[in-house]
């Protein structure tokens, strides 16, 4: 059984004052039952493959496809930093990792475990492109997000592992050496030498991240997410475009489909976190506009339309004033 799992299990599940403490059995308690049960049956999945005996009672599909969905989600709980504590966290894991599956089967897998039903399975479509769209140059994936280096609701913070052949190729050679000495001080104990060169593996636009118990040599990169404009900062709504967008990302590694860079150095790109688009969910929950001067995507305008319909988020107000023209007025 992998510590990993077993240390998230712990953390979900506070252990009672009897029994033994690596037991999947009943000393474990917690004050939601639903997040309980569900860490019970992923750690007992991961040691036996079976899944919940009476769980074909509430889903479609067979017994064969729900062993598929517990793999996924013993994985994504298991990539989940922090790992979902809430009803609503375990709700949102559940549907964003089993994105493209059978709605009566998300449906019925939150129902066996009485869980909330999200209103994002009401509004966001789920499930990736089959092709890269038209314009996309090449595809990378990103190490986990932490949502607090989310600048505002249109951009990311992120890092992609050096692994990566499109990435390892073009690291610079004083990177290199300075991870190499940074790993031999280290050794050494000479701690104070290790955070120099860390400071100048940064520097440099890069980091050494700490990684399912191992470290990383990461690039970091500047996202701007393609076809959307969120509110800025210091107008309505850029707060809580900002917050949704870290919300959606943080703790995940993410699908960026890459178009190429803008004027700022920022990698242009469409985002998939599990499954969900990204600019598809600031656009229906009203926290961003349809940039249209740079994309012209229909389904774009129709999910501003329908945000504009339902006034949701900045659409509540009677003329909200667009982003790139609020740039242009404030422009220093």
């Amino acid at each position: 059984m992998g510590n990993a799992f077993r240390l998230l299990y712990g953390k979900c599940c506070k252990p009672s004052t009897t029994g033994d403490s690596d037991s999947v059995g009943p000393p474990y308690t917690t004050t939601a039952p639903g997040v309980s049960a569900l860490a019970h049956d992923l750690f007992n999945f991961e040691i036996t493959s079976q899944v919940p005996e009476d769980l074909s009672q509430h889903v479609v599909s067979s017994r064969k496809a729900q062993v598929k969905w517990y793999g996924k989600l013993l994985q994504a709980w298991k990539e989940a930093k922090p790992p979902p504590k809430t009803p609503e966290e375990v709700a949102r894991l559940i549907v964003e990792t089993l994105s493209g599956h059978r709605k009566a089967d998300v449906e019925g897998l939150l129902e066996f475990y009485d869980l909330p039903r999200p209103s994002i399975l009401e509004e966001i479509s789920t499930g990736v492109p089959t092709r890269l769209p038209e314009g996309v140059k090449f595809e990378m994936h990103t190490l986990p997000v932490d949502g607090n280096t989310v600048p505002d609701g249109d951009g990311l913070n992120v890092y992609v592992n050096t692994d990566d052949p499109r990435e390892s190729s073009n690291i610079p050679r004083a990177v290199l050496m300075a991870a190499v000495r940074r790993s031999k001080a280290r050794a050494k104990k000479n701690y104070a030498r290790a955070d120099e060169l860390r400071q100048k593996i940064i520097e440099s636009g890069y980091q050494v991240i700490d990684f399912q118990n191992e470290e990383i040599l990461a690039r970091k990169c500047r996202i701007r997410l393609r076809g959307i404009d969120a509110p800025e900062m210091s107008m309505p709504f850029g707060k809580e475009a900002k917050q949704e967008l870290a919300k959606l990302v943080h703790g995940k590694c993410l699908r960026v489909l890459a178009y190429g860079e803008d004027q700022y150095g920022r990698c242009v790109a469409d985002i998939y976190c599990n499954g969900i688009f990204a600019q598809e969910v600031m656009l229906k929950k009203g926290l961003a506009w349809h940039y249209v001067a740079y994309d012209r995507r229909v389904e774009f305008a129709t999910w501003q339309k329908e945000a504009q319909a339902k006034r949701t988020g900045l659409w509540v107000q009677s003329n909200p004033e667009k982003p790139w023209e609020w740039r242009k007025k404030n422009k220093r």
